[in-house]
């Protein structure tokens, strides 16, 4: 749950701090990119569903796996941009980003073996070796990401307050 939250932290800080350049980028955007850094973690329905049944429902082959991945999150986005009538674009780009920043986040944690994951599929199968900045289950991340957030909140807050219309 720390991960997911980092993730979810981290996408509301980088938005929040794009929107002082990109006018409008307001908070209901903002929190369009925070799903997006969630779509990532949808392989975890991989720990109730079985890749199998998953195909047998699509009637192609399927992996859960495929979802963490630079694909997965062109797709899912794609998905999730056909919610919006006239915006859509909008919300694909802002998707993206989450699931972007989320799959970089993730580039540089520590693994087992010293190499990331195949995120950069369906471009490459290489698995770049991570500088391991950080293991995602240390908390110490999440309270890092937090105060992040918050630290960019108190100044959006601050700078909001100061920039009102008279």
């Amino acid at each position: 749950m720390a991960d997911l939250l980092t993730h979810v932290l981290v996408a509301y800080a980088l938005g929040t701090v794009a929107s002082w350049r990109l006018e409008w980028l307001s908070k209901r955007w903002i929190a369009v990119a925070m799903v997006g850094a969630v779509l990532p973690d949808l392989n975890r329905i991989g720990l109730f569903v079985a890749d199998p049944a998953v195909e047998g429902i699509l009637g192609a082959p399927f992996a859960i796996d495929a979802l963490q991945t630079l694909g997965g999150i062109i797709v899912l986005a794609g998905l999730g941009a056909l919610a919006f009538d006239r915006r859509w674009m909008r919300a694909y780009g802002l998707l993206l980003a989450g699931g972007l920043s989320h799959l970089l986040l993730d580039a540089v944690k520590r693994y087992a073996d010293g190499h990331a994951g195949t995120w950069l599929f369906p471009v490459t199968w290489y698995r770049h070796p991570t500088p391991n900045l950080y293991v995602s289950s240390d908390p110490a991340v999440l309270l890092v990401a937090a105060s992040v957030a918050f630290a960019v909140w108190a100044v959006d807050r601050r700078w909001a307050d100061d920039h009102e219309p008279a």
